[in-house]
């Protein structure tokens, strides 16, 4: 319990805040428009649909106004880094801000519908008010001021048209119903081509439908100006509506009852996002600076298994470990960018990235690389970044356990090169005591464009005496029988078949309870952090262990877990 509180509590806080404050506004909103006496008149043709129009439209107004934050890079990056206030725990739910993001964003389609279906209903009774279906105050309160549109109270002021077409005449003729249906089509595509199987299948999809939430902003600040939910304004002498709502026919005629006044509220949404949408403006603009910015190409080298590498170089740039970059390719789309975790360290004087094949992109790019002749420069490419990661951390922990599945080695690639860098220039700010690694993946191609580097750090901790530093541990999760029997001639050697590392190749998955529990026995007083850049699945089972496996004695081994999110 204790670990998952240190792991989870700060992020638990501050779910149980964001709830609080969604909760409090639906409940005071309610209240407000069900209990209020300007819109006691309001409610009579409405009824309690007119709170449940407007209470999710406030909590609409907050989660649109956080739904931008946690997507603008730039500004996490500079809380992460800059800040000295931003304690590791801080900096663990920084990591969350995607998990954040779709949160909200379910929030959002929720009290959409909530919000639309009331509305709809009032129009609907808006409707039968103005046709006279309902009791004669109705009827009187839905003819008030037709020759001066300025103090009425029910927006349907058309009587021309068949009752039964004039909801959909009001829906698409005004500035609330037209916006209102922009805006309800755009969350849909928005967030049914967010789905996790269009966005690996179908990136593209995801990335231009996701682009609609311009549209989506546009519309919500231009909503509420079409102010067709109204309230009793004070006149003088007073409209004491408690006397004058049963004597409708002294309405204007006697001093205690004069014709009611209505107008529409004045319109909130526009400085509930206005604050969000100038940051994410920013955040653009640098972007785009960014993008001008020249970007030279040092290396380019095809890697087994259909793995790209590129090395560049880009005035000005400096990155930590485990950073990542949005890359941009002309060539192939001018609005598409797609995130690489950085494989290079920060002490070298250009920065890399490995690119899998994997989606449309990237197979495009891999085919435009392959094609140019030798030592020519590549297309132009746009960078964006770098921006903080969970990895960045792995230093600040005694002891680290990184996990890395495919292709999603690629960050600690970044920290096993610093590592070596460290060691080999006697870096005497390193805090790192023991460091474990484990690779997993299916093909055994896969693991030779990282063996090299394995290769060059087993024989440096050798040279130093410090061969219990770096634990490493490789497992193959799929091979045919021509690879078994290929292992079996060859088991006696020095050195593996696969990888050509004095470590064996392990076949099969992690059992991760025994590597746990190794783990602890061999740091018994540490603080130990887990990284994992890979699946969702695998970062359920590692969490899981984290809070397993951690002493409950303060004075003794922690398990903290950390996720790459991108």
């Amino acid at each position: 319990m204790g670990n998952c509180i240190i792991n989870n509590g700060f992020t638990s806080f501050m779910l149980v805040v964001w709830m609080a404050i969604n909760i409090f506004l639906f409940v005071w909103y309610y209240f407000f428009y069900d209990l209020g006496d300007q819109f006691f008149y309001t409610r009579h043709l409405l009824g309690s649909a007119l709170a449940w129009a407007r209470a999710p439209a406030a909590v609409l107004n907050f989660n649109c106004m956080l739904i931008l934050l946690p997507v603008c890079r730039n500004l996490l990056s500079l809380i992460r880094g800059s800040f000295v206030c931003c304690s590791r725990t801080m900096r663990k739910q920084l990591d969350k801000n995607l998990s954040f993001h779709k949160l909200v964003a379910y929030t959002i389609a929720l009290m959409t519908a909530v919000h639309m279906i009331a509305h709809l209903l009032n129009v609907e009774w808006y409707n039968n008010s103005r046709q006279g279906v309902y009791d004669k105050l109705s009827t009187a309160l839905s003819n008030l001021a037709d020759t001066e549109n300025t103090t009425y109270l029910n927006p349907i002021r058309i009587t021309s048209l068949d009752p039964q077409q004039i909801p959909t005449y009001f829906v698409f003729t005004t500035i609330a119903g037209l916006t209102g249906i922009i805006i309800t089509l755009s969350l849909i595509l928005i967030i049914t081509s967010s789905m996790e199987v269009i966005r690996r299948s179908y990136f593209e999809v995801f990335w231009y439908t996701h682009h609609l939430f311009i549209i989506f902003f546009a519309g919500l600040v231009f909503h509420g100006a079409g102010r067709i939910v109204r309230r009793q304004t004070k006149t003088d002498p007073p409209h004491n509506f408690t006397l004058c709502k049963d004597r409708i026919d002294d309405w204007g005629k006697i001093p205690e009852c004069p014709i009611p006044q209505f107008e529409g509220g004045f319109p909130q949404t526009w400085m509930w996002v206005i604050g969000p949408m100038v940051l994410y403006i920013c955040e653009r603009v640098l972007r785009f600076i960014r993008y001008l910015q020249i970007v030279k190409y040092r290396k380019i080298v095809m890697r087994p298994s259909k793995v790209l590498e590129l090395q560049m170089v880009k005035s000005g740039f400096k990155m930590e470990v485990g950073q990542y970059v949005f890359l941009n390719c002309p060539a192939i789309s001018q609005l598409e960018w797609h995130p690489f975790t950085m494989t290079s360290a920060p002490e070298e004087d250009f920065f890399s990235v490995h690119i899998r094949s994997a989606g449309d992109w990237t197979n495009k790019l891999i085919d435009i690389m392959q094609k140019l002749p030798e030592g020519a420069q590549g297309p132009k490419m746009g960078v964006d970044g770098p921006f903080g990661t969970a990895s960045e951390d792995v230093f600040d922990y005694e002891v680290s356990m990184l996990v890395g599945a495919g292709i999603g080695v690629t960050p600690f690639a970044s920290i096993l090169k610093s590592i070596w860098y460290k060691f080999k220039n006697s870096n005497p700010k390193l805090r790192t005591r023991k460091i474990y690694f484990y690779w997993l993946c299916r093909e055994t191609h896969a693991f030779e464009w990282f063996a090299d580097l394995l290769q060059v750090l087993e024989r440096e901790m050798e040279e130093r005496g410090m061969v219990d530093f770096l634990t490493y541990k490789l497992y193959l999760t799929g091979w045919d029988q021509s690879h078994v029997d290929h292992v079996k001639v060859r088991f006696d050697e020095d050195t593996d078949v696969v990888t050509g590392l004095k470590q064996k190749t392990h076949y099969g998955r992690p059992v991760w309870d025994k590597e746990f529990e190794q783990v602890r026995k061999e740091n018994p007083t540490s603080v130990v952090g887990t990284f994992l850049c890979g699946p969702e699945a695998l970062g359920k089972v590692l969490e899981k262990k984290c809070a397993k496996y951690s002493d409950v004695d303060p004075r003794k081994t922690k398990f903290y877990f950390n996720k790459e999110n991108f």
